[in-house]
């Protein structure tokens, strides 16, 4: 959590423009090398050529503007992100090689706007529509919605409450009053959150996820970036394999829940500004709203919380050393410029130049788009 001087500041100059675009460029660097002395080579797979596009709504804009790689092709994936393909100039790297690639984006974030809420206009659990509760109440991915624990926990906290925004406040208590911030190196599933007591931004949102589902409230997690002027910061994880620098900028995680009548509303239990004791606080005052941020991707069924873990012992096993850097600048209108922007798939705009490039996941650790979510918070800086 950011000091309360620094948070003010940004608060302040947020709300003061909030009527007025922000521009930012995002730019991402990744060197891969194969450390392995035993001679294997390590081959690129399809996965480690992956990037992700953003997503494009009502308050942001993303434009890929400069990349090193060709795209070979766009698609969608199984949570229904935009992602597109690299077409890498080799297809191995043998002991001792190295390859690099970076892509840049230009964001444009708009003022951002949430209903008045309150516990007394909030509909109840009949309310939600049984086709959010199908698709968005599953077990699927790392939630573990039907497990007995889970259930158990989200049974009691909730008692005999039937008002959705009351029943989302009680877990929202629950987890702030027990739940302790610590960071790892890799994701944890609900269960161990709630058996250990502790888990970062990523890991209280997939808490607060999979109560939710157990009682028949649609959530999942969303994974974005927020703006953070001045601060730079290196790690290093995975027995020294991965190093990351983030400048200006901090990967987040937050639960996205369905509340009547106002439909998707975010909820952000570690980056919230004002007072964390107002659960509603941690809606109306969470990041994506107080906070210059930008939405990368949506998690609503894919288990990244094991993809994260085999792709580390992956890491691990073969020597691959990765490093990653990520920045974030504040553009200003004048200085923002385009041509020849190309509209891809019904879903992103992108900036097609010369050259296409790489890599949004895989910064994260290796190469998938999903794995920048496990990065989210990784882990010294996260939010």
């Amino acid at each position: 959590m950011i000091g309360s001087f620094f948070a003010q500041l940004i608060i302040h100059r947020t709300l003061d423009d909030g009527s007025t675009n922000r521009y930012f460029s995002i730019t991402m660097s990744v060197t891969f090398e194969n450390r392995n002395k035993d001679g294997d080579i390590w081959y690129f797979t399809r996965d480690e050529k992956e990037i992700g596009l953003f997503m494009n709504n009502s308050w942001q804009t993303v434009y890929l503007i400069n990349v090193s790689y060709p795209i070979s092709s766009f698609e969608t994936d199984y949570d229904g992100n935009p992602v597109a393909y690299l077409e890498f100039p080799k297809s191995r790297l043998m002991q001792g090689e190295n390859f690099s690639y970076q892509v840049k984006y230009h964001v444009t974030l708009k003022s951002r706007n949430i209903p008045q809420i309150s516990t007394n206009l909030s509909g109840s659990l009949n309310d939600i529509p049984e086709e959010l509760k199908a698709k968005y109440c599953s077990p699927l991915g790392p939630w573990q919605s039907n497990s007995s624990l889970i259930c158990q926990y989200a049974f009691e906290i909730m008692g005999n409450e039937t008002n959705v925004l009351s029943v989302v406040s009680n877990f929202i208590v629950w987890i702030v009053q027990n739940i302790k911030y610590e960071s790892l190196d890799v994701p944890r599933y609900p269960i161990e959150t709630l058996l250990e007591k502790k888990g970062d931004c990523d890991d209280q949102a997939n808490l607060l996820i999979g109560l939710c589902r157990a009682v028949g409230i649609p959530a999942y997690l969303q994974i974005g970036c927020i703006y953070k002027r001045g601060v730079e910061s290196t790690s290093n994880f995975w027995d020294g394999l991965w190093t990351s620098t983030l400048t200006n900028i901090g990967w987040h995680g937050w639960a996205v829940v369905y509340i009547p009548p106002w439909g998707w509303l975010p909820v952000d239990l570690t980056y919230s500004a004002g007072n964390s004791s107002d659960p509603l606080n941690h809606i109306t005052s969470s990041a994506i709203m107080a906070f210059p941020t930008v939405q990368y991707v949506n998690i609503t069924a894919s288990d990244y919380v094991f993809e994260s873990r085999l792709q580390k012992t992956m890491v691990i096993s073969e020597v691959h050393r990765i490093v990653t850097h990520d920045i974030m600048v504040e553009e200003f209108p004048e200085k923002v410029t385009f041509q020849n922007s190309v509209n891809a798939p019904q879903f992103t705009f992108i900036f097609i130049g010369t050259f296409v490039a790489v890599l949004v996941c895989l910064v994260i650790f290796s190469f998938s788009k999903r794995l920048r979510c496990e990065f989210i918070c990784l882990k010294s800086e996260c939010l």
